[in-house]
Parts: C-alpha cells; structure tokens; sequence
C-alpha cells in the first residue's frame, strides 16, 4: 500500500518500505546486529568520556537512533553519542557543577543541556538558520577537531594509566602535570591497568588495519572489540577476585551499572531558569553548531555515494526533536556517529531498519547484559576511545590549508592553539574570530588593478593578468576589485588610484600630462557608503584640477542608485557607461580627444572602418 504524500514527507522511511521485502530486511538485520556489537563497547566509552555513568551511553543509543530513523532524510547517518559532544559536555559543564563530588547535580545539567542543543538545532531547521553552521570555516573545524582528539586522548591516560586522583581542566598543561605527578608516585597509578589498555589498543589497531587492507575483513574491527571486552572482563575478574572494595581492585573496572530496562523519565531533572541558565544556553549553543555541523557533513557524504540529496532543514528538526525527546528519557548529546554510518554502509544496510534493529539489540542488551560488564576494564574502555580519536587529526588537510591559504591556515592553528591550551570556548571565538577578519580584509583591501586593451579583441583586461593587453593612450583606466567602497577603504582607493596615475605619468618622461581620462572599472564593486561617494568626489576634484576627467563603467545597480541621489553624477558631467569599451569610445567621440589619431593608432587598427574610411567603433 502506497502511503499518503503528506505522511511520506513527515516520515520519509515509510517511503523505502513500499518496495521492501524479505531479502532487504536479511541486509538490514545483520547490519543493525554488527552496529550494536560495535555500539555497546563505543557507547560506555563515550559515556565515561562525558563524565557520566556507562549506562547513559546505552540509554543514547536506543531512543535518539528510533526518532532519527523515523524523520531523517539520510537513509545512511547512525546516530549515537560521540567522542567530540561527549569532551565538549564534560570540559565545559565540570566547570559548573564537579562530575566526581556532586554527579548528581552535573548530571542534571548535561540533561539541560542536551534539551537546549535540541532546541538550538530545532529552531535552525523551523527557521532555515542552517548558514549559523557555516560560520565555523572549514580551517576552524580542521583545528578544533585536532585539538580535540588530542585533549580526549591526554584524558584517556587517567583510565589507561589507573590513575586515582586526575585533574578536571582539559589545557594541555593540567593535564600533563598531573599525569606526571601521578606516575612519580607509584601508588597514583596501576602498572595492571596501563598493560591491560596498552594491549587492548595494539588489538583494535591491528584489527582496523588488517579491515583497511581487506574490505572482506572488516568485521574483526567491528566484531572483535566486543569479544575481547568480555575476555579482559574475565581476566579483570580473576585477578580482582579477592578483593573486597572496588576501589581495592588491582585493575580499575566499571563496577555496577544499572540496567534491567530503559531508566525512568529524566524530564524532571531538565530544569530552565535557574542560575546554570546562562551559561547553559552557551553551552547549547556551541555544542548545536558543532555537532549539527559535524551530522550534516557525515550524511552529505554518503549521501553523495548513493546518489541523493540530503535536506539539511530537516536532518536539523530531526536531530533537534530527538535530542529534545532524549533529554527527556536519561540520554545526552547525540548526532551522525562517522565511524557507526562507515560500518552500516560498508555493512550492506538498505534502509534506516537497520539503525531501529541496532537500538532494539542495545535495548535487550541493556535489559539482559549489564551485569556481565560489572568487570570490564576502564582501561578498556579508554583504548577504545584511543583508537576512535585518529580520524579527528587531519594532518593532510592542514598541510593543504598551509599551501592554498596562509589565512586560512591562521584560523586553523588558532583554533588549534585555543582548544589545546586554553578551552574549547576560547579556541572557536579565536578561529571564528580569524575567520571574520580575513573575509572582513579581503573585501574592504584596496584592490586596484590596472585595466588594458586585449589586442585582436573587444575586451579590456588586467595588464598583470595579461601580459599582451595594450594601453590605450590618453586614457587611465583601473578595476576596483573590492566587493565595497566604504569608511574603511576608500581612503585608501583614492590615494592607490591618484598615486598610479602619477607613477604612470611618470613613465612617461616628457614631464606633461597626457592622459584625458581615467575611467573607474566599478563591475566587482558591490556596495558603497557616504564615505565611499565622498571619496570620488574628492578623487574627481583632484583629477579635474590636473586636466583630467573621471568616468564610470559599469557599476551595479545599488551602487549608480546611490551615486545619482549623491548627484556625484552630475558632478562627472554624466560620464557614466555600461562597459568599459563604451567608455572609451564615447569619451574619444563626443568629448573629443584630439589629441589622438586614432585611425593611425595601431591599437585600434583592427576594428572595421565606416563608409568614409573612418574606425568605427562596436564596443
């Protein structure tokens, strides 16, 4: 049965299971069964990594994962919690509320937060404000995210290193003197631990290298975690098997986790208006820009792969309404997982089915398992998300930012240099902040190139650019290639305008002046302000005094609007024309320079002659 349009729109998986049938579910529930494999060891991961007990991470992968399914336009994006949601949560809340001494208090404000990154998300979708994502460059995101998995890697060392007392600030500095202080003291840190994550490691990078080199094979990276978490667990519990205390144990393992079902509504720990608001809403905001920006680029490129558009509006009402019913149901951050949405596709997944097969499976997990991951290893978990942070540094990327932009590459080492020594708040405003000035330089950077005739052709262009252009003689003529003339650069134009009208007259060495016109190419110029207009008219002034007369080519319709209720026009004699070429040749006609032959000028030899042997001119 076809369903209604209207419903298809609102739920677009109803539109792939019109053709669905028992061979496409086959493809679906294994792959939904190999995400949860990888997803149940990820998730806790993640979860610790956000400073919140390792049930959470399940809770996060079985209610966002269902809604997204059901609304999303992506037939590829898993969604679940990530390493880079889950840092920026736990650097920036812990300075509100301590995770460790009051966990019920910090908790309630991740909640908080994940309600208000939902609604930032959902009110960039329901009011088309997506271009906020774009202001996060793309040199920005390449530092930030390198800083990132740097700072969760320094993190990681509290859990694979057994460390007992750690820092809460993520600055590279903290978080290296107090690895140092601990490992000085034997005590602070557990060899066990640090052998025990150190293995765990050097297995899951075997095992994705081996899957690299053989697609056929990429199941060990996925499959194989799993297993060897329930094999360390084991080990863990051997070893630790005559102590009393947990915090006797000679392997630092999780503990206890509460499982059994899906945890009672979280909705009343969500709590708007209180004295956390402010910083709350920051908090919301940074972390919608990033990680929509983030789940939008992982759909747009498988999607391209299958040959679809992604809408971005609504994968941002659908990322905002399941991070708003998450909060609600004891679930944090989530969005688009890269590593989750490269196994369902390699996987063979046909439709989302997939991803509700995946929730399902963490769901009975939750439900049956958490009492066997009493003893697994925190060190393991820290391994895992050791080996996840790799594809957050981009070192190809930088190196090709440093070659085509050297700006760009300044957004991107401030980003950088913020996140890693400073926070993660300081290290976007000064990416984002490099970012503006560099679009802010270049539009208002007095941008003057000098215009000539291209031989054999009616087109003028730069001499620069074009070596062979020919300049016309008698007149001046320049492009103004700033986007704006305004209080900021148009100094700055006239002065580069006068000073080459002076150098070029100099050239000239009879000492006389010989141009009669300088004509201002205005094609590229987009906007001028009162200050721009007063600066022609300065420009006008001088040029008039040196027996020269300014004209205007080619300028936009917001520009010549302005310039004409300025009267600047009338002040040039109405010397305004649609291109350069008219320009001159209506200059050489009706204001008559007779100084130039222009039938002998070779220049012009190439155009066609009138009736009595004159050039006529067709520009």
């Amino acid at each position: 049965m076809v369903a209604p349009t209207n419903a298809r729109e609102l739920f677009p998986v109803l539109g792939s299971l019109q053709e669905y049938n028992i061979q496409k579910f086959k493809y679906d529930f294994m792959a939904g069964l190999t995400l949860a494999i990888l997803a149940i060891p990820q998730s806790m991961g993640y979860a610790t990594l956000a400073q919140l007990s390792p049930e959470y991470g399940l809770y996060s992968s079985i209610i966002p994962p269902l809604i997204y399914a059901m609304l999303a336009s992506s037939r590829e994006i898993v969604i679940g919690p990530i390493a880079v949601d889950s840092m920026l949560l736990s650097s920036m809340i812990r300075n509100l509320k301590d995770p460790v001494h009051d966990s019920a208090g910090y908790t309630q404000l991740v909640h908080t937060a994940t309600f208000l990154v939902g609604v930032f998300q959902l009110a960039f979708g329901l009011f088309r404000f997506g271009f906020l994502v774009d202001y996060l460059s793309h040199a920005t995101i390449v530092g930030f995210l390198a800083a990132a998995a740097l700072g969760i890697g320094l993190q990681q060392l509290k859990g694979l290193l057994g460390i007992k007392h750690f820092t809460n600030k993520t600055d590279l500095i903290s978080v290296m003197k107090a690895v140092f202080t601990s490992l000085s003291n034997q005590s602070e840190w557990q060899p066990f631990n640090f052998l025990f994550g150190l293995s765990f490691l050097f297995f899951i990078l075997f095992t994705t290298h081996l899957a690299r080199r053989n697609k056929k094979l990429f199941w060990l990276s996925t499959a194989g975690p799993l297993f060897w978490v329930i094999i360390f667990s084991v080990i863990a519990y051997r070893i630790n098997l005559h102590k009393l205390e947990v915090e006797d144990y000679i392997v630092q393992v999780l503990g206890p986790i509460k499982g059994g079902s899906l945890k009672s509504s979280s909705l009343y720990k969500i709590h708007v208006g209180d004295k956390f608001m402010v910083p709350l809403i920051k908090i919301g905001f940074t972390i919608a820009v990033i990680s929509t920006t983030m789940g939008i680029s992982v759909g747009r490129s498988f999607a391209s792969l299958r040959g679809y558009h992604l809408d971005p509006n609504k994968e941002m009402v659908s990322l905002g309404l399941m991070n708003i019913v998450g909060s609600f149901t004891s679930c944090y951050v989530t969005t688009g997982s890269l590593a989750r949405t490269a196994l369902k596709y390699n996987a063979g997944s046909e439709t989302m089915v997939s991803s509700i097969v995946m929730a399902l499976m963490v769901l009975l997990s939750l439900r049956f398992l958490t009492g066997l991951l009493y003893f697994t290893p925190k060190a393991v978990l820290a391994a895992i998300i050791l080996s996840a942070i790799s594809g957050l540094i981009d070192l190809k990327k930088a190196y090709e930012i440093w070659k085509v932009d050297k700006f760009d590459f300044l957004a991107c080492i401030g980003a950088f240099i913020g996140v890693l020594f400073a926070s993660v708040e300081i290290g976007l405003a000064i990416g984002v902040t490099i970012s503006f000035l560099k679009i802010i330089i270049i539009s208002i950077q007095p941008g003057i190139r000098i215009v000539g005739k291209l031989p054999g052709t009616y087109d003028f262009g730069d001499v620069e650019q074009y070596p062979m252009a020919v300049k016309i003689p008698g007149f001046f003529i320049v492009s103004i290639k700033s986007s704006v003339l305004c209080f900021a650069n148009a100094s700055l134009v006239r002065k580069r305008i006068e000073r080459l009208v002076t150098d070029e007259e100099a050239e000239d060495g009879k000492g006389e002046i010989t141009f009669k016109f300088v004509i201002l190419d205005t094609s590229s110029l987009m906007s001028i302000d009162t200050a721009g207009i007063a600066s022609l008219e300065e420009l006008n002034k001088n040029l008039t005094t040196c027996g020269m007369k300014l004209a205007i080519a080619n300028p936009r319709w917001q520009v010549i609007d302005k310039l004409r209720l300025a009267n600047f026009v009338d002040k040039i004699g109405g010397r305004v024309f649609l291109s350069v070429g008219e320009a001159v040749e209506l200059c050489i006609v009706v204001f008559s320079i007779t100084t130039i032959d222009v039938d002998q000028s070779p220049i012009f030899q190439h155009l066609p002659k009138s009736q009595h042997g004159k050039t006529k001119f067709a520009y």
